[in-house]
């Protein structure tokens, strides 16, 4: 039994091999991600469902939100993914602490791990989810009803990018856009099964990270700070594209040492 087979059969079968697991083990033979299979995906202590087959939230995306989250807070905060790894993270300076209401924006939400992740340990965080694929937004209202978490402070919007917030600011701006090149060649079991619209970007795998760059300076609020994923070997041409619109941006390494996440910040 492998490893997979194993966490199927615990975790969605309470360890009975039932027909109905076999039937799934049959989808992991053919090169169906585990998380569809079990149908939801850890994610800093929450569970997110994937009925509507958003992408999957990975450990760098975890990993790096749990960094967010305790830069904000100011708490360190410990968590443990499906694996067993614990991870923690390390303060920064970023809005928070504050009195007034904090207005987080997931960006590209997907399933909306990002966003929850805020809901869960922000109490006075108002947290906008903004998402193109209308098929999601189903499974955006269920992790945040099925988590337990405030949803009246939850607004989700479905639209290109920033269209659904038209003269909107916000403190925090997270992100996880396509950043794939469009002749990379990836793994079947994310190539045949995760939606293409949330992985490729264009020839240089930069369109949508152009597109972001370009509207950011419209969204961001005084003294607020972005969060942008992007691909290892595109950190210093995505600085590049925010250097044009006139923000500040660095480059933060992953858990693995690789250079994963944009914090950019308005002008001062």
């Amino acid at each position: 039994m492998t490893r997979d087979e194993r966490l199927l059969l615990d975790e969605k079968y309470g360890g009975l091999r039932t027909p109905a697991y076999e039937a799934d083990r049959e989808r992991l033979v053919r090169g169906e991600p585990l998380a569809y299979v079990i149908g939801w995906q850890p994610f800093l202590g929450l569970k997110i469902y994937l009925d509507s087959k958003p992408l999957i939230p990975r450990p760098e995306t975890e990993w790096w939100t749990e960094q967010l989250m305790s830069a904000i807070s100011g708490t360190l905060h410990r968590s443990t993914d499906r694996a067993g790894r614990t991870f923690s993270a390390e303060n920064d300076s970023v809005p928070g602490n504050r009195t007034h209401e904090l207005h987080f924006l997931d960006l590209c939400a997907g399933s909306g791990a990002i966003g929850c992740a805020p809901l869960a340990r922000l109490p006075n965080a108002q947290v906008y989810f903004g998402e193109l694929d209308p098929a999601h937004e189903a499974i955006i209202r269920k992790n945040i009803r099925e988590n337990g978490l405030d949803s009246s402070r939850a607004d989700v919007r479905i639209g290109d990018l920033f269209e659904p917030f038209a003269g909107m600011q916000f403190d925090i701006i997270a992100a996880n856009p396509p950043y794939v090149p469009a002749n990379q060649v990836l793994p079947s079991s994310v190539a045949e099964y995760e939606p293409s619209g949330a992985l490729y970007a264009g020839d240089d795998g930069l369109a949508v990270i152009r597109r972001i760059a370009k509207d950011l300076p419209k969204h961001l609020a005084t003294g607020g700070v972005a969060w942008i994923e992007c691909d290892t070997s595109h950190a210093e041409a995505v600085c590049a594209l925010f250097a044009r619109q006139g923000l500040p941006a660095a480059i933060r390494t992953d858990q693995y040492d690789k250079p994963r996440i944009i914090v950019v910040r308005p002008v001062r």
